[in-house]
């Protein structure tokens, strides 16, 4: 970088091209959700069938990827532009800055950045000293130079060899900042290249993690200088954070930390949404890479020990030696790509028989895994439902608690008023116990899990997009209620419904210390579910009207609901009175729920 150029340099012609990038990328989006949830979605709907059909829609699919593909990485482009013009902006104000202070005293700046400085200072032998050009002594960054630099200045005849001396470096750091800058972001603009073809693969994905990451480390001080989220902001600060944000602050956030944005309660659905599928589409590149590195499992994995009275079956050595090395993480990647791909298939069933377009908004694979599902735009909805599912609940096994909430919306679509929309939200927020026996007895899960339910609960109203408020109500089965119970003990449970389902127990004894209004605590429990009675003496509510009280029990004071299933797992089977009870509740419909006889006299106190 030479001071010719660097003074010629315009940042906004950068700015400029981020801003076209970023546009590239919006109306790459909205092509993607045009695809997705009217093209597709209109095509599901009209139920049109064959192999016309079919390879149509695997083409608009792969299109739909492209699109995605796009948005991600103009993203990246635009804050990757928008870095590069903020580093190259403070060194050429720096350049800047020193050229006027060296006209300012009468030095001259040559285009090699040596500085001429006038004669001046104290006749000697009646001569005034003569001027003189300087050159860079290294920065003051060199201590040696530097210390050279001041010894010189100090005893040179005249006084503006000194100042000279400090233009010409203030000129070459200047010239430095801008170089490193330039040679710190050419590789990462020359990464950002999709390759030529048609096919995003895993592999483009998790390159595309691999960029994310280059920007993120070239753009430190770029990033760091957009106003950040609040620590431990309330979701209306949340919300406030992200509205005061400039559209090119909001696209620099989403496309270098998507991981933050897509968990940010109180933000709107649509842009945790976007956030999230970035998350998911390169953690599912990142871990289907890292999968196909792995040696696959020996197919001889078991052998018979013959020696001895009694044959007995056991692992290979082969096997035992695979198992110790790769067994633990081949399990675990294959357990979160199952759930990616539960995710995937359902944001594919868009439009089938109307199903609304799906939002992710929660997604992480570390742990046991986490996902936040909504069948439809809850930031609009009418009637909110949020699930919480139980014990072995974790990412692999996210399937079915997602087409448990596609049957609750499907019901209570139906049953909502003419005009009311519904949106139901599957909430894997937390670690579920996943061992019934030396896991599920114990209430730290949910002690854990109950502050972030009631902030993303509180985070639906921060996120509104219309003036009405929602008709919400919360949904937990079994461990699920017992997490759903804390969060009314543990603050302020922040929903107008409660629908328990195979309860082991609240937390609390009265249906009134739910934190609703009296006579909304609904309770299923089915023929042949063990959990209620089991789980009683470990979660249970205690108090003077008797001890280990659950919401099944009539002193309680739920609304029992008919319950026409069998077993633990089945509260949400179609064409079921089961669900048609919870349909309705979520609809706001209670005055058609099916109770139990008697009913209790006091549970739908109004």
């Amino acid at each position: 970088m030479d001071l010719a150029t660097l003074k010629a340099f315009k940042p906004t012609e950068y700015e400029d091209a981020a801003d076209g990038y970023r546009a590239t990328g919006d109306m790459a989006s909205t092509a993607k959700d045009t695809i997705d949830n009217q093209i597709c979605a209109g095509m599901r709907l009209a139920k049109l069938e064959g192999e016309t059909a079919n390879a149509a829609q695997r083409e608009l699919k792969e299109l739909s990827k492209n699109f995605q593909y796009v948005q991600t990485e103009c993203g990246l482009v635009s804050t990757a532009l928008n870095g590069l013009a903020f580093d190259m902006a403070a060194a050429k104000r720096k350049l800047e800055a020193a050229l006027e202070d060296a006209r300012a005293n009468n030095c001259t700046v040559g285009a090699d950045g040596s500085v001429s400085y006038p004669a001046g200072g104290t006749e000697v032998d009646g001569k005034v000293p003569q001027g003189g050009t300087v050159t860079s002594t290294g920065g003051p960054t060199d201590p040696t130079a530097s210390a050279v630099e001041r010894q010189a200045a100090n005893i040179h005849p005249n006084p503006n060899y000194g100042r000279a001396q400090e233009y010409a470096n203030r000129i070459a750091d200047a010239l430095q900042e801008a170089t490193d800058a330039d040679a710190k972001w050419a590789p990462r603009l020359r990464a950002l290249k999709a390759d030529d073809d048609l096919t995003v693969s895993k592999r483009d994905w998790a390159d595309a993690h691999s960029d994310m990451g280059g920007v993120r480390e070239a753009g430190k001080e770029y990033l760091n200088s957009l106003p950040e989220p609040p620590t431990d902001g309330t979701p209306k600060d949340n919300a406030a954070w992200w509205k005061g944000l400039s559209p090119e602050e909001q696209a620099a956030w989403t496309s270098a930390h998507p991981e933050v944005v897509g968990k940010l309660d109180g933000l709107p659905s649509t842009i945790r949404d976007e956030a999230n599928r970035i998350v998911l589409n390169e953690t599912q590149g990142r871990l289907q890479m890292e999968l196909n590195s792995m040696p696959k499992p020996p197919l001889n994995e078991w052998t018979w020990i013959t020696s001895g009275p009694y044959p007995s079956k056991v692992h290979t050595d082969e096997w035992m030696a695979w198992h110790n090395k790769y067994g633990d993480r081949y399990t675990q990647i294959n357990k979160s790509l199952k759930g990616m791909e539960s995710i995937q298939k359902r944001f594919d069933q868009t439009g089938v028989k109307g199903l609304p377009e799906a939002y992710l908004l929660g997604f992480s694979a570390e742990g046991n895994g986490r996902a936040i599902v909504a069948n439809g735009n809850p930031d609009t909805a009418d009637h909110q439902a949020v699930y919480v599912p139980g014990t072995t609940s974790n990412l692999g096994g996210i399937g079915g608690d997602i087409d448990r909430m596609v049957n609750v919306w499907r019901v209570a679509d139906v049953e909502a008023a003419s005009g009311e929309s519904v949106s139901t939200i599957t909430w894997l927020g937390y670690d579920a116990p996943q061992n019934i026996v030396t896991d599920s007895p114990f209430s730290h899960y949910a002690n854990d899990g109950a502050p972030a339910f009631n902030q993303f609960v509180d985070g639906l109203d921060a996120s509104r997009t219309v003036d009405s408020e929602a008709h919400r109500t919360a949904i937990g089965h079994s461990y699920g209620t017992t997490l759903v119970g804390s969060a009314a003990r543990q603050g302020d449970l922040n929903v107008d419904d409660v629908i328990l389902a195979g309860s082991p127990g609240v937390q609390v004894s009265k249906a009134e210390q739910m934190d609703v209004p009296a006579g909304h605590v609904w309770n299923q429990e089915a023929d042949a579910d063990p959990v209620p009675d089991i789980g009683r003496y470990g979660h249970g509510g205690t108090d003077w009207d008797g001890p280990w009280t659950i919401p099944s029990d009539e002193r309680f004071g739920a609304n029992q609901m008919t319950t026409d299933t069998e077993g633990h797992s089945d509260y949400w089977k179609e064409n079921t009175i089961s669900l048609e009870n919870q349909g309705v509740v979520v609809a706001g419909r209670d005055d058609q729920v099916q109770l139990k006889e008697p009913p209790n006299p006091w549970a739908r106190v109004k």
